[in-house]
């Protein structure tokens, strides 16, 4: 009577060599062909789901986005835009109209520094700075309270 050592896991001869683990291309326990996840494993490349956000998040973030927006101009609006615009519409419209502004105000930017040597160019980008910090102040105070805000002076360049 002789006993064979069991084999180990990692053993090539083994039971179940060569067997695919469930999620590795076969159906796991329970999973039928045809249903969600079927032959994918999850990670890189499975689109996942977009939640949407609370009331008070989306209040928060674009609050975050006007104050983000005074201080490094059309950066913070544009990330919003791009990372927020389908997690709620409140802060979907908050982060357009911020964006459109700033851009706005780097067009300003611009034409102040290219007419600077007038002279008038240094008025246009003061003006343009104390624009951007009053409304960007009032923009975020809207927010905060959940108040939708279009800022004037505002070019639309992405349309709702």
């Amino acid at each position: 009577m002789t006993d064979t050592p069991p084999s180990q896991p990692n053993d090539p001869q083994g039971p179940g060599w060569g067997q695919q683990q469930p999620g590795q291309g076969q159906p796991g326990y329970g999973q039928q062909p045809g249903q969600p996840g079927y032959g994918q494993q999850p990670g890189y490349g499975a689109p996942q789901p977009v939640q949407p956000m609370r009331p008070e998040d989306e209040k928060l973030w674009a609050t975050l986005i006007h104050v983000g927006g005074i201080l490094l101009s059309f950066v913070a609006p544009l990330v919003g835009y791009l990372v927020l615009k389908d997690r709620g519409p409140f802060v979907r419209e908050h982060s357009r109209v911020a964006l459109n502004f700033q851009l706005t105000m780097v067009i300003a930017y611009v034409i102040g520094g290219a007419t600077s040597f007038l002279g008038i160019g240094v008025l246009i980008t003061l003006a343009a700075a104390i624009v951007v910090i009053v409304f960007g102040i009032i923009a975020a105070l809207a927010a905060n309270r959940g108040e939708y805000y279009k800022y004037p002076l505002s070019i639309e360049f992405i349309k709702a």
